[in-house]
């Protein structure tokens, strides 16, 4: 297998788009390329078919190549838990909770071995492997220690590309800064440099780029332009700034940014519906001008919720739900019941935590292993949420609380997963204005999100739009091509050719 890698000057420099524009445009020539990422820190998973559990960008990376998703494409996954604490996925499954000194000192060898095993399986099926780093490579603190990097580039013998964001300034210093910084070994893998979100005409360039050939010795390969059309889901929760509300809109859905926040690429389909606007609420923002509101998911849902009580926030929810309606995802869902019971302290070292008591049933951490699950079933209750008996979804579920109704009744009959219970064949809950569900993706089930939508349409007094046309599907494949024309329109695609002879 041929392994080609982007490594970027810092975080959010670009490599996670630029190797899914490389996986969509090698695809379309008839290569057999999969994205690779040894180690990811995200808050933002996805459940594979399988029932694994990966980062949500190499899930797109492999969409953009036309491919399943794999967890072997990203063997290991860290998801921060605070506290320098992390909950390590090894090959899809947890694998514990785990400082990061005792991650380094002792799990470092397990976590290589499974790195090593992920590349021998995609080998099988894969002649090409674009892999993305972390961070920046020239971490010299931790150097020897980076198992996402360099070392990555060595043992697979890789050619190395480098992201450098212009839209952050300084981006000759950074790519200069770099290179000196890495050993003179890794120096020399480094075969092409990208200079990346740049706006304006790139003439202005052209001395500073002579200058970084000259003592790098190494071309720049390509100046991507920011393009600001372009609309992909992201792992980083600083792309949540993304979601701008016009005042133009019409409909307007809040979204509480909690402090441990996850998973919110759930709310992303809702951009795309007609005349909806996201509004990012701060979980102290007291906004009345909002038509819905979800709580999405978070790492941590009695940290969070101890938060919301400790500023007020129970009492604007409260008060928001007898006027509009209230979503509750994964752990937004487990704030919204009476209690959370947390005995063998998972979450924190309280054994019991008021719930915000807007769904009567009781959460309970501690009973079970983590859920890792793709999830199907069908709307099985009268709602308020304009979504009819009957209609079909489909989910993915990431959790280890579980969820016991009282006079709330289920909102989802499951025909696969595992919802609030394993003993009941049911998820969610609806009292009310008030639902939640532990179904991430709910409202990337088109039929769902637009009942839903339509329902808060004719609340506005707008005409419902209904099922003809499915805007946020369609626009993923017409986003995903769109960056591969971006980087080949910008970028030298002779040299990928000459690195793949």
């Amino acid at each position: 297998m041929k392994y080609i890698m982007f490594l970027g000057t810092s975080s959010n420099a670009g490599k996670t788009l630029t190797v899914a524009a490389l996986c969509n445009i090698l695809s379309k020539r008839g290569y057999r390329v999969t994205p690779f990422k040894s180690q990811n820190m995200s808050l933002n998973s996805y459940t594979t078919k399988n029932n694994e559990e990966m980062s949500i960008a190499q899930f797109m990376q492999a969409e953009a190549a036309g491919i399943e998703p794999s967890c072997h494409m990203n063997p290991i996954l860290l998801k921060p838990k605070g506290e320098f604490t992390s909950q390590v996925i090894m090959h899809g499954k947890p694998a514990g909770d785990m400082e990061f000194d005792v991650y380094q000192d002792k799990f470092r060898d397990t976590a290589i071995k499974a790195i090593d095993e992920s590349l021998e399986i995609l080998k099988k099926d894969y002649d090409i492997a674009v892999m993305e780093g972390a961070g920046s490579p020239a971490e010299i603190n931790m150097y020897d220690k980076d198992i996402a990097n360099m070392y990555m580039a060595r043992i697979t013998d890789a050619d190395v590309i480098l992201v450098a964001d212009i839209d952050q300034g300084g981006v000759f210093a950074s790519i200069v800064g770099t290179y000196v910084l890495l050993p003179e070994e890794d120096q020399k893998r480094i075969k092409g440099i990208i200079i990346n979100k740049f706006r304006g005409n790139a003439d202005v360039l052209e001395s500073g780029i002579k200058k970084v050939e000259e003592i790098t010795k190494i071309p720049i390969i390509g100046i991507i332009p920011f393009d600001e059309k372009l609309n992909l889901p992201e792992e980083d929760s600083a792309s949540l700034t993304e979601h701008q509300f016009s005042k133009n809109e019409k409909i307007n859905i809040g979204t509480l940014r909690l402090p441990k926040i996850s998973n919110f690429t759930d709310i992303d389909p809702l951009d795309f519906e007609p005349d909806v606007g996201i509004k990012m609420m701060d979980i102290w923002d007291t906004s009345t001008d909002i038509d819905a509101l979800v709580i999405p998911g978070t790492r941590n849902t009695i940290e969070d919720l101890i938060e919301l009580e400790k500023i007020g926030a129970f009492e604007y929810i409260k008060e928001m739900s007898k006027e509009v309606p209230i979503v509750g995802i994964c752990g937004g869902y487990q704030m919204l019941t009476n209690k959370l019971f947390d005995k063998k302290h998972k979450e924190s070292d309280k054994s019991v935590t008021e719930g915000i008591g807007l769904i009567d049933a009781k959460t309970e951490f501690g009973l079970v292993d983590k859920v890792i699950t793709q999830s199907y079933g069908t709307v099985c209750s009268e709602n308020s949420m304009g979504v009819n008996q009957g209609i079909k979804v489909t989910g993915y579920e990431l959790h280890e609380g579980i969820t016991e109704l009282k006079t709330a009744k289920p909102l989802i009959k499951i025909a696969s997963g595992y919802g609030n219970n394993p003993n009941k064949d049911y998820d969610g809950a609806i009292q009310g204005n008030v639902c939640g569900t532990y179904f991430h993706g709910i409202f990337h089930n088109f039929e769902f999100r637009r009942s839903f939508t339509d329902m808060l349409r004719q609340k506005k007094g707008l005409e419902p739009l209904g099922f003809e046309f499915d805007g946020f599907d369609d626009n993923k494949r017409v986003n995903y091509d769109r960056l591969g024309q971006l980087f080949s329109n910008n970028v030298d695609m002779t040299f990928f050719d000459n690195l793949l002879k």
